[in-house]
C-alpha cells in the first residue's frame, strides 16, 4: 500500500514528500532540505530516486548529497537548464551554483516506475517552463503550479501567466477527484480547487 510522508520545511523551502510501498525504499519528491534525508532515515527508508517538479532552489536542497550517493535525480526535459544552468534560481539569488546533475529527463505522457511506484508525468508549465505534476494513483504532486485556493507565481525566470492558466485548467479537466500535495501550504483536493480557487476558475 502506498504511503506518503510530508516533510514540512524549516525556514524558506518547499514541502517535500517521501513515497514508499514496501516500507524500505522511497522516492523523494522535491527534497527541499538535507533534513529530508534524516527524516527518511528515521522512518527506516532508503531514498532510491528523486523527482523534481521544477528546479527552483527552495525545492532541491537535499539533491547535492543524494546525487553524491548515486541517487538518480529526474526532472522535465524543459527544466534541465533551470536546474543546472545560467538560468538557475541560484544565480538569481546570488547563491552557490548547483553541483548536482539530473540523470534523466521526463516529458508529457511518460510513466516511470520507481521503488515499485508508477509516476505519470503531466507537463504543467507556467511557474517555470518545465514545471511538471506527478500523478500517483489518486494523488497529484503539483509543485508550485496549484496550491490550496491559490496558484504559483509567474514573475521569475521562464514564468508565464498564460501558460499557468492553461496548466491549471488542464489539471481541472482530469477525470475524478485527486488529493493535491503542493509545494507550499496545506493539502487540498482537485474538487475543492475546481470550486473555490478564485485565481483560476474551472
Amino acid at each position: 500500500m502506498l504511503k506518503i510522508y510530508k516533510i514540512l520545511p524549516v525556514g524558506f523551502a518547499s514541502n517535500a514528500y517521501l513515497l514508499t510501498k514496501d516500507g524500505k525504499n522511497a522516492v523523494a519528491i522535491d527534497p527541499s532540505q538535507p533534513r529530508v534525508i534524516k527524516k527518511a532515515e528515521a522512518l527506516g527508508l532508503k531514498i532510491t530516486a528523486v523527482l523534481l517538479t521544477h528546479g527552483h532552489f527552495d525545492h532541491v536542497g537535499a539533491c547535492f548529497s543524494l546525487s553524491e550517493e548515486g541517487v538518480p535525480i529526474y526532472c522535465a526535459e524543459k527544466e534541465k537548464d533551470l536546474v543546472n544552468g545560467e538560468n538557475s534560481m541560484y544565480y538569481a539569488y546570488g547563491a552557490p551554483a548547483p553541483t548536482f546533475k539530473t540523470q534523466a529527463t521526463l516529458k508529457e505522457g511518460d510513466t516511470i516506475t520507481l521503488a515499485s511506484i508508477d509516476f505519470a508525468v503531466i507537463e504543467t508549465p507556467g511557474h517555470t517552463a518545465g514545471s511538471v505534476t506527478y500523478r500517483v494513483e489518486d494523488n497529484l504532486f503539483t509543485g508550485d503550479t496549484l496550491f490550496e485556493e491559490s496558484v504559483g507565481r509567474t514573475d521569475l525566470p521562464t514564468g508565464d501567466w498564460g501558460e499557468l492558466q492553461k496548466s491549471v485548467k488542464k489539471l481541472y479537466a482530469l477525470q475524478g477527484d485527486f488529493n493535491i500535495y503542493a509545494g507550499h501550504g496545506d493539502d487540498t483536493t482537485l474538487d475543492r480547487e475546481r470550486k473555490y480557487n478564485s485565481y483560476i476558475r474551472a
